[in-house]
């Protein structure tokens, strides 16, 4: 206090209204931009909005980590969280079946992005499912994430979603998306050598419910699961058996159970076909408490890491 009284002396009274000038002289330092405030469904999506927002969004996320987006009941915090935002980002796909309705409630008018606009879509009935019939997603699976090459797509229309909204911050956008990007596909260059270097009829893998079709499609695997795309869909006992007599026939040992599901039916399966559960993927959440599935990238690691190593102890002579 002491050092404060001359210098405010120096400036002589301030009159009423006015406040006081620095006695350098010096401009006043410019009012800090407020950050964009946007929503994101759920935490792989809200993952991806803040690695090409960086520091300059401010991400609220609907479904929490190790959340399930499928049987998700949403709030009336939920509601105010979009009607407070600027932007609000959708996977699409019908992957989100209350989103619509939580919009609607909460009055908000901006932009929704649907993040999945413009991949190449996989029809629910399509390469890698043990299923042939459709489930509460409609037409195509909606986990369109779990391809390296497909979320590619996701990261650009962030980013463009993000410039259109805010463009005096355009570059660090693009720069930010940039550089995701470019670890992405890395990260897609050495799975695509680790999968390669497995025979392809012994990339058979059993998971929770059917999410990885994408990852199927971009590896040349094949899932199957005793439930179907919705994590809430119920598996009959006659699919249980079908699956577990498939294992025993076709000697599949890659068996998980998944972040957000009950792994009792995935175990049971395991213990009919008398094979031994692998270890977690992580499908349609990050994990708040398990650091393999923390980040996007952390999490693809992972599951293309424990799949592969599966894959090869299943091959001739193991």
């Amino acid at each position: 206090m002491l050092l404060c009284a001359p210098l405010l002396a120096a400036c002589g009274p301030a009159r009423d209204g006015e406040k006081p000038q620095a006695a350098t002289g010096a401009p006043a330092a410019p009012a800090a931009v407020p950050k964009l405030a946007v929503v994101a469904t759920f935490t792989i999506l809200a993952d991806l909005v803040s690695n090409v927002g960086g520091d300059r969004v401010a991400v609220t996320t609907v479904v929490g980590p190790d959340g399930d987006a499928h049987t998700f009941s949403p709030t009336p915090a939920d509601a105010k969280s979009i009607a407070d935002a600027r932007l609000v980002f959708v996977n699409g796909l019908g992957f989100e079946g209350w989103i619509d309705k939580l919009i609607a409630a909460s009055g908000y008018q901006g932009p929704v992005v649907v993040v999945s606009q413009g991949i190449k879509a996989i029809r629910a009935t399509g390469h890698g499912h043990s299923h042939n019939h459709k489930h509460d997603h409609g037409e195509f699976d909606p986990h369109g994430w779990q391809s390296l090459v497909q979320v590619q797509r996701y990261v650009a229309n962030i980013a463009d979603a993000l410039v259109a909204a805010d463009p005096q911050h355009a570059s660090g956008y693009r720069m930010r998306a940039a550089d995701y990007l470019q670890a992405i596909r890395q990260l897609h260059d050495d799975a695509r050598k680790k999968f390669e270097a497995i025979p392809q009829a012994d990339r058979r893998v059993i998971s929770g419910h059917d999410s990885f079709a994408y990852l199927a499609e971009e590896y040349g695997l094949k899932f199957f699961s005793p439930r179907g795309l919705s994590s809430d869909s119920e598996a009959s006992a006659k699919d249980v058996a079908r699956l577990s007599k498939q294992i025993r026939s076709q000697n599949i040992q890659a068996v998980f159970v998944e972040n957000i599901s009950d792994p009792r039916l995935v175990e049971q399966l395991a213990r009919e076909s008398g094979v031994r559960v692998g270890g977690i993927l992580f499908s349609d959440a990050l994990s708040a408490r398990d650091p393999r599935g923390r980040t996007y990238l952390d999490m693809m690691r992972h599951n293309i890491d424990e799949v592969a190593k599966a894959l090869a102890r299943t091959g001739p002579g193991n």
